[in-house]
C-alpha cells in the first residue's frame, strides 16, 4: 500500500476533497448567507429553509452512500463535480426552488463524499502504518472553511454581490474536483464490495454513540449556519463581523492537528463527550455575553470541537466494525449527524423568527449537548 499509494498523497487527496465537500459545498452558504441578506436576496427563515433542505439532502446521501450503483473510483470523483454544479447554479438563478434543489443536490453529494474519504482514505493510512495522517485529511474541513471565509470578508469589502460569490466558489470547486479526478489512486476502491465479500454477522451498531452523534450535528450546525449572521447583528462592518467564519475554520483546521496527541492519551468517547460539553460553552457564550468577541470565542469552542468530535465519532465507528463492515457504521454516523443539522437551520430559524433572537435555540441545542454527552460514558461496546 505504502508503495502503490503514497500516505502523503492519500492524505492530500482526502484533505483537498473535504475542503471542497464541506468547505464549499456544505458551508460556503454561511458567510454567504450575510451577502444574500444584504442584497436582500433572502431572509433569515428562507436561509434556514435552504440550509434544511441541504441537509435533508445530506441525510439521504449518508443512507444510501453504500448502496449507489458505482465503484468508489467513480463515484467519488463524481460527487466533487457535483458539488462544483450545484454551487455554480446558485449563482446563475435567482429562485428559491431551484436554489432548494441546488442545495439538497449538494447535500447528498457532501454526505458521499465523507463516507467514502472516511472510510477508505482512512483505512488506507491506517493499513500503511501512518494513522496520524488521518488528522490531515480532516483538517481539510477546517481550511475549506477557513479559505472560503477570508474569501467572504475580500467579496463583501470589495462590494462583489452574493450571485459572483457563488459562481467564483462554483469554478473553484470544479477546478479541485477534476484535480482530484486525476490523481485517485488504489486507496480508492475500482470495485463495489460484493456480496460474498460483506460480514456474515455485522457487529451491532452503538446506538447510544448514534444518539451523541445526532446532538453533536444538530449542536454545531445552528452556529454553522448562522454565526456571520449573528455577528452581522452586533457590528455591521464586514471587516469586523466576517471574522468569525474564518476562526471557526482555522479552530477547526488545527483542532484536527492536534488530535492525534489527545487519541494517545484518551478513548474515542472521552475526547467526543468533553468536545459536547465544551461546544455548549460556546453556544452559550452569545447568550450570555451578546459582544463580538463572543461571537469569535463562540466559534473557537465551535470550530475547535465539532470536528475533533467528526474524528472520534468515525474512529469510533472503525473500531467497532470490521474492515469490511465499516461503511455501514460511518453511514449510521453520518446520517445521524445530518439528522441533527437538517433540524437545526429550521429550528433556529423558526425560534428566530417567533423571538427576534437566537437565543433561545442557543440555550435548547446546549442542553441537548450536555445531556446527550452522558451516553458516552457508557462502556464502549467491544
Amino acid at each position: 500500500m505504502t508503495e502503490r499509494a503514497p500516505t502523503f498523497r492519500i492524505a492530500l487527496i482526502g484533505l483537498a476533497g473535504l475542503a471542497l465537500a464541506v468547505g464549499i459545498g456544505r458551508f460556503a452558504f454561511t458567510p454567504l448567507l450575510p451577502m444574500m441578506l444584504a442584497d436582500r436576496a433572502i431572509t433569515i427563515p428562507g436561509g434556514g429553509l435552504l440550509a434544511t433542505f441541504h441537509f435533508v439532502g445530506y441525510l439521504m446521501g449518508a443512507l444510501t452512500a453504500a448502496r449507489v450503483p458505482l465503484s468508489p473510483r467513480a463515484l467519488l470523483p463524481a460527487s466533487l463535480a457535483a458539488i462544483g454544479i450545484a454551487t455554480l447554479a446558485m449563482g446563475l438563478t435567482g429562485q428559491f426552488w431551484l436554489w432548494v434543489a441546488a442545495r439538497w443536490f449538494a447535500g447528498v453529494a457532501s454526505a458521499w463524499v465523507l463516507v467514502l474519504i472516511g472510510t477508505h482514505c482512512v483505512n488506507a493510512l491506517a493499513e500503511a502504518g501512518r494513522a496520524d495522517r488521518q488528522g490531515w485529511v480532516f483538517s481539510g474541513v477546517g481550511a475549506g472553511i477557513a479559505v472560503v471565509g477570508l474569501g467572504c470578508i475580500a467579496m463583501m469589502a470589495g462590494g462583489i454581490s452574493s450571485e459572483t460569490a457563488w459562481l467564483t466558489f462554483g469554478a473553484f470547486a470544479l477546478a479541485i474536483a477534476a484535480a482530484i479526478g486525476v490523481k485517485l489512486g488504489p486507496e480508492i476502491p475500482a470495485a463495489r464490495l460484493s456480496r460474498s465479500a460483506r460480514v456474515a454477522e455485522p457487529a451491532p451498531i452503538a446506538w447510544s454513540a448514534v444518539v451523541a452523534y445526532g446532538a453533536a450535528g444538530l449542536g454545531y450546525i445552528v452556529p454553522g449556519t448562522y454565526l456571520p449572521a449573528m455577528a452581522r447583528e452586533i457590528v455591521p462592518s464586514p471587516w469586523v463581523f466576517g471574522w468569525g467564519w474564518p476562526v471557526f475554520g482555522a479552530a477547526a483546521f488545527l483542532s484536527t492537528l492536534a488530535s492525534a496527541a489527545l487519541h494517545r492519551r484518551f478513548s474515542n468517547r472521552a475526547i467526543w463527550g468533553v468536545g459536547q460539553i465544551v461546544m455548549a460553552l460556546g453556544l452559550l457564550l452569545p447568550v450570555m455575553f451578546p459582544h463580538i468577541l463572543s461571537i469569535v470565542a463562540a466559534g473557537l469552542c465551535v470550530g475547535g470541537t465539532f470536528m475533533v468530535i467528526t474524528m472520534a465519532g468515525l474512529r469510533e465507528a472503525h473500531r467497532i466494525a470490521d474492515s469490511t463492515d465499516a461503511v455501514r457504521h460511518v453511514a449510521a454516523m453520518t446520517a445521524a449527524f445530518a439528522a441533527g443539522q437538517a433540524i437545526g437551520p429550521l429550528f433556529a430559524g423558526a425560534l428566530y423568527d417567533a423571538t427576534g433572537s437566537f437565543g433561545p435555540s442557543l440555550v435548547a441545542t446546549a442542553i441537548i449537548l450536555v445531556a446527550t454527552a452522558a451516553f458516552l460514558a457508557r462502556p464502549d461496546p467491544s
